[in-house]
Parts: C-alpha cells; sequence; structure tokens
C-alpha cells in the first residue's frame, strides 16, 4: 500500500501551535460558511419584501427539508473521522479511497431523500398550514431544492474532504464565490425590476425575471451547483495533493464502505431526532399564528449566522483531533477540544452582546411587519445566550468527531429536544395555553440540558480510545 510522509508543514496538523492550528483551520471554515449563511439571509430579506406569508412558507418547507439530513449526516459524519485519519497517518491511498467512497454515497443517498421528499411533503405542508397562499409558496420554492438535493449533499463532502486534509481556504473561497453568486442572482431571478442606486446620486433600473419565490430557490441551487463543480474539478484534476479518480467512484470498497455507513448512525440518529423535534416544535408555533412562524424562521436563519463561527471551530478542531488520534497523541487531541471550547465561548459572548442590543434593527432588515417584529425581538434577547454554553459544548464534540465516537451527540439530542423540549412546549402551549415568549425561555433551557450532557460523555473520556 502507498504511503507517504507528511512533508507539508501547511496540512500536518499534528505539529506547532495548536491555537494556530485552530485558527488557521477554523477561520477560513468560519468566513465560509458565514457567507454561504449570509445568502440565506439574504434570501430570506427579499422573500419578506414579497409578504410575511412568504417567509412562513420558506420556513414550513426548510423545516421538512431538513428532516432528510439523517441521510447526509450518517455519510459525513463519518467521512470526518475516516478521512482526517487516514490523511494522519501518513497513509494517501486511504485517503483516496474514503473521498471516493464519502462522494460516491453522498450521491446515492441524495437520490434516496429526494424521493422520499417528494412522497411526504404535500401531506406534511398541510399539517402546519392551510393557507393556499403559503402552501403554493412553499411548493413553488421547495421542488427544484429536491430536484437538486444530490449536487447539495456531495458539495458537503467536497468541502469536507479539503478540510480534513488540512486545506481549510479551498472551500473558504469556493463558499465564497457561491454565497456572491446567490447575492447577485437572488433580486434577478425575484422580481420584474430591481433598482441600483448608483453613488447615492441616481438610480438605475434592470429588468429581471419575475420568478418570485421560485427565483429565490433558482438562484440557491444555482450557486450550490457552482460550488460543487469548482471542487469536484480541483480533485478530479490532482490539483491537490491527493486526487480521486473517476474508476473509484465507482467501484466499491466494502471495508470503507461499512464504516461510512456505521460510524456516523449515532450522529444520524441525533440529527433525526433534533429536525423532528423542530417539525414538532413548528406545530406548536404554529398556535401563535403566521406571524410567529414567519418570526421563528427569521430567527432561525439569524441564528444559524451567529453559529457559523461554531461550525468553523468545530470542523476545524474535528479534523485536528482526528489527524492527531491518527498519530496516537491523545494528550494534544485533548488539548484541541479544550481551546475549541474557549475560543467559541469567547466568539459568542460577543455575538450575543450585539444582538441583543441591536434585536429590534436586526428584525427591521428582515420584515416591516410589526406583529412579526414584535414576536421577533423577545426570542432574539432570550435564546442568543444560549449560543455560550452550545459553544463550550461543540468544542468538547471535536473530539467526538475526530475520533468517530458520536453515540453522545445522539444521547443529548435525545434527552433535551425529547425528554425536555416537546414535553414542555406541550404543555405551555396546549395545556396552558401562555405567551409565546415562554417558548424562546424553552430553548434556552434546552440548550444548557444539551451542554450538561455532552460534558458528562466528555469528562468520561471513552472518545480517546475509539478511532477508525
Amino acid at each position: 500500500m502507498l504511503k507517504k510522509d507528511l512533508k507539508d508543514k501547511d496540512v500536518d496538523l499534528t505539529q506547532g501551535s495548536i491555537t494556530k492550528n485552530l485558527l488557521r483551520m477554523s477561520l477560513p471554515t468560519m468566513l465560509g460558511f458565514l457567507f454561504q449563511t449570509a445568502y440565506d439571509l439574504v434570501d430570506i430579506m427579499w422573500i419578506g419584501r414579497i409578504s410575511a406569508k412568504a417567509i412562513a412558507a420558506v420556513t414550513i418547507f426548510t423545516t421538512i427539508f431538513w428532516t432528510v439530513d439523517i441521510l447526509n449526516e450518517i455519510i459525513g459524519t463519518s467521512s470526518v473521522s475516516l478521512i482526517s485519519q487516514s490523511y494522519g497517518s501518513g497513509d494517501m491511498e486511504k485517503t483516496q479511497v474514503a473521498i471516493e467512497q464519502t462522494l460516491t454515497f453522498k450521491a446515492f443517498v441524495a437520490v434516496i431523500a429526494a424521493i422520499i421528499m417528494l412522497i411526504i411533503l404535500k401531506p406534511l405542508l398541510r399539517i402546519f398550514s392551510t393557507d393556499p397562499q403559503v402552501l403554493k409558496q412553499a411548493l413553488d420554492y421547495g421542488y427544484i431544492r429536491i430536484f437538486f438535493l444530490p449536487i447539495m449533499f456531495s458539495s458537503f463532502s467536497v468541502n469536507t474532504a479539503f478540510r480534513c486534509i488540512g486545506q481549510a481556504g479551498k472551500p473558504m473561497k469556493i463558499m465564497i464565490i457561491a454565497s456572491i453568486t446567490n447575492i447577485i442572482l437572488d433580486p434577478i431571478f425575484m422580481f420584474d425590476k430591481i433598482t441600483i442606486p448608483i453613488f447615492g446620486i441616481t438610480k438605475v433600473s434592470i429588468p429581471g425575471f419575475n420568478l418570485g419565490i421560485f427565483g429565490a430557490a433558482l438562484a440557491t441551487v444555482i450557486s450550490v451547483t457552482l460550488a460543487f463543480s469548482i471542487g469536484f474539478f480541483i480533485f478530479i484534476t490532482g490539483r491537490e495533493k491527493i486526487k480521486i479518480s473517476i474508476k473509484g467512484l465507482f467501484k466499491l470498497n466494502w471495508p470503507v464502505d461499512k464504516k461510512l455507513l456505521t460510524i456516523g448512525l449515532p450522529s444520524g440518529f441525533e440529527m433525526l431526532t433534533r429536525n423532528l423535534a423542530n417539525v414538532f416544535t413548528l406545530r406548536f408555533v404554529k398556535v401563535y399564528g403566521t406571524a410567529a412562524i414567519a418570526a421563528m424562521g427569521i430567527g432561525g436563519k439569524l441564528f444559524n449566522f451567529a453559529f457559523m463561527p461554531l461550525v468553523g471551530l468545530s470542523m476545524g478542531g474535528s479534523a485536528i483531533v482526528g489527524q492527531c488520534l491518527g498519530k496516537k497523541n491523545i494528550d494534544r487531541a485533548k488539548e484541541t477540544s479544550k481551546k475549541a471550547s474557549l475560543m467559541g465561548a469567547i466568539t459568542m459572548l460577543v455575538v450575543s452582546g450585539f444582538a441583543i442590543a441591536f434585536s429590534k434593527y436586526i428584525m427591521k432588515i428582515f420584515t416591516n411587519d410589526i406583529e412579526v417584529i414584535s414576536i421577533g425581538v423577545p426570542m432574539i434577547r432570550i435564546s442568543i445566550s444560549g449560543l455560550i454554553v452550545i459553544a463550550i459544548a461543540m468544542g468538547f464534540g471535536t473530539a467526538f468527531s475526530g475520533s468517530g465516537y458520536n453515540i453522545p451527540f445522539f444521547v443529548s439530542s435525545l434527552i433535551s429536544r425529547w425528554l425536555v423540549q416537546l414535553p414542555v412546549l406541550f404543555l405551555i402551549t396546549v395545556i396552558y395555553k401562555v405567551n409565546i415568549k415562554w417558548i424562546w425561555i424553552v430553548f434556552l433551557v434546552v440548550d444548557f440540558m444539551e451542554f450538561l450532557v455532552l460534558s458528562i460523555f466528555y469528562k468520561k473520556g471513552k472518545w480517546k480510545k475509539k478511532t477508525v
């Protein structure tokens, strides 16, 4: 079997300063995901110009859409530990096979996910709304997103592969290009006329395609396709240290495939329990009307944006932990997770303070509906501080992802979402029918519960003995 020593200092994460490696890996990932989430915010901003019902339609579809992400999560989580540990051990051939098999299985499960979505979409939409306009807009937005699901799943894998071999800068650049493309295309596809101010003196109008909410979805799938194409081209042409082959994409490797299907199962079930809990949560929020659904949709996009620094730290830290465990350096892996927790907590403390101080202005960016704003402002002020404890928990989680020990994610989600969140939401919305602010308080309590469970698993230390 072909083996090479890792000679490039810029990709060997088992050497040098842990803090510098974390920043080197995480900052590009943060920036890339911030840009990616920025176009989600731009989407919802433009959609808000249509109506609050349009925002509600996208919120409902997106909540349902992510229930099939379990299939993406299983393969994706498995691939992090497989690729990073193979690369950390210096085995380039094994790394290549892991990337090829990840791409193959991602495409396959995406087809399954798309079929499932086509079957369940209409019936589930009617559970959350009976408004004909909301239902129509949800379908207009949803069908094209479902059709391009294989490209979406595969684009995640390409970027993950880059990070696992220490090349966090490339997916950052790819995601920025895709995000800018989406931001530009959004208004062009959505509206019949786009007005552009020139130096604040005059305005120029250019014609658009007037596709409405369908145009927002079309802009998204075009940008995702562009992102996948760039990353895949780099790997297939050998412009990176690892070169994949077309033949390898059609050749099964059962030892690797078995790990791809099993290592990430706990994480996949965690994602399923989380997303199903979100579906039921949205059903409880429906009690308070369409404006509440719209506010929750805006809040979800905002929290995802604020969450991106943690995603960067988690992905960068997991790659470092994986490479360290590949070289049997447990102490360095442990120190990496601790520093990721500290950096994440400090970052979220700053983000939370800003969001609380400017919550009203933030909501007004996305909608001028007074009712939506009045619901959204306390939602931000109450829920946002939960990101601080989640930051610490995700820092611990780098040890689980990097080692392939993903059971803690499933257990924490099961306890916090199904044993705490949903029963309490049922009581306060159906039985006691209290003010909607109590829903946001429940979200905060759930974040603390998740932090507690993950902390216990981290201290037990089983992840130190888990390698793939």
